[in-house]
């Protein structure tokens, strides 16, 4: 099969190919996603056979406009519809219940199904002119850093998906927050750019599911959202996180570079611009600023794919507070880093 790039306007061909049960990767405002008829079996195990993703870990389910939210949940409460009225359309997934209509192979075989309504107007399109809901994980190989372009997608999926729609560089750089909002209390499955405070502004009380609030890698849980069961978004090479004071974490990352640098391996750092010029190796990356939270977010794929195409054996990185959108920028390393954490 052969990948075509094509412009973010040839929506009708790429629709063409959802209604046919194919696979096309497009822009969202958090990620590249890779699209199929999310109501269509067949085309929902296509997505899992081109990303050798596993089965049990669920897909989302993309809409255009709120009201689609009733053809496929059912027992949709007052405060799930508050939360979707507030953030849709958005970086913001909700799991609800599932009706019969969306097949077990959508869901990773649970009784719920997550729903999200981009706010990219090529992502909004696209459900639009396929006619179709579109089921959608991030467009990379299963555990790789999920793309922030479609040069990143082609990287991954070149022939193993027909279409990629190129609509630039994306705004957020990770994946939405999902919450579930099944029981009384929503519970957030994975962080994200909509923070837990913000949901509370809406919702009233919060909670974090213990599998995402962990430091370990969680083998043995239902994964209940993408992304809580297993290694993702990781660089090929190892990368270890560092926390501690700033002025620690600088000491311990040169030392353990300096050793392996010695040893023949290939090592890179991850820093931030205020302390990027203070690291002793010659390949250095810098994330953004500590001062933006946003530019971190922007910059954590981007840098995991430039320390790929520099074969690094080994990355070092400083880690970020777990508050607000550092929340979910930490939870992303950690998985990336396969939890090698060094605490200070």
């Amino acid at each position: 099969m052969k990948t075509r790039v094509v412009t973010a306007d040839a929506l009708e061909e790429a629709g063409q190919i959802i209604r046919d049960g194919g696979l096309v990767a497009f822009p969202t405002e958090t990620v590249y996603g890779l699209g199929a008829d999310a109501l269509n079996s067949e085309a929902a195990a296509r997505i899992y056979h081109a990303k050798g993703r596993p089965s049990d870990n669920p897909l989302i389910v993309h809409i255009a406009e709120i009201e689609q939210t009733e053809r496929i949940a059912r027992n949709i409460t007052k405060k799930a519809r508050d939360i979707m009225e507030a953030f849709w359309p958005g970086p913001l997934t909700v799991i609800l219940h599932k009706k019969e209509i969306v097949p077990d192979g959508t869901t990773g075989g649970l009784p719920t199904v997550a729903v999200r309504m981009p706010s990219h107007p090529v992502a909004r399109e696209l459900i639009r002119r396929s006619g179709r809901l579109i089921a959608a994980p991030s467009a990379n190989l299963s555990g790789r850093p999920s793309p922030t372009t479609a040069a990143h997608v082609l990287e991954d999926m070149d022939g193993r998906i027909p279409m990629i729609l190129d609509g630039g560089s994306v705004g957020i750089g990770i994946e939405s927050t999902i919450v579930d909002m099944t029981g009384e209390i929503p519970v957030i499955l994975r962080p994200g750019y909509i923070t837990r405070e913000m949901l509370e502004e809406v919702a009233g009380e919060v909670e974090i599911d213990p599998a995402v609030a962990g430091r370990t890698m969680q083998k043995d849980v239902v994964a209940k959202a993408p992304g809580m069961k297993y290694k993702h978004y990781a660089p090929k090479g190892q990368l270890v996180l560092v926390e501690g004071s700033a002025e620690k974490v600088i000491q311990k990352i040169n030392e353990m570079a300096k050793e392996k640098v010695l040893q023949g391996y290939r090592v890179g750092v991850i820093a931030t611009e205020e302390t990027i010029d203070r690291y002793c190796t010659e390949i250095r990356k810098s994330i953004g600023s500590r001062k933006n939270p946003d530019s971190v977010a922007a910059g954590l794929y981007r840098v995991l794919r430039e320390c790929d195409e520099l074969s690094l054996d080994y990355i070092y990185s400083e880690s970020f507070f777990e508050e607000g959108l550092g929340n979910a920028i930490m939870n992303r390393m950690l998985k990336a880093a396969g939890y090698h954490l060094i605490t200070l």
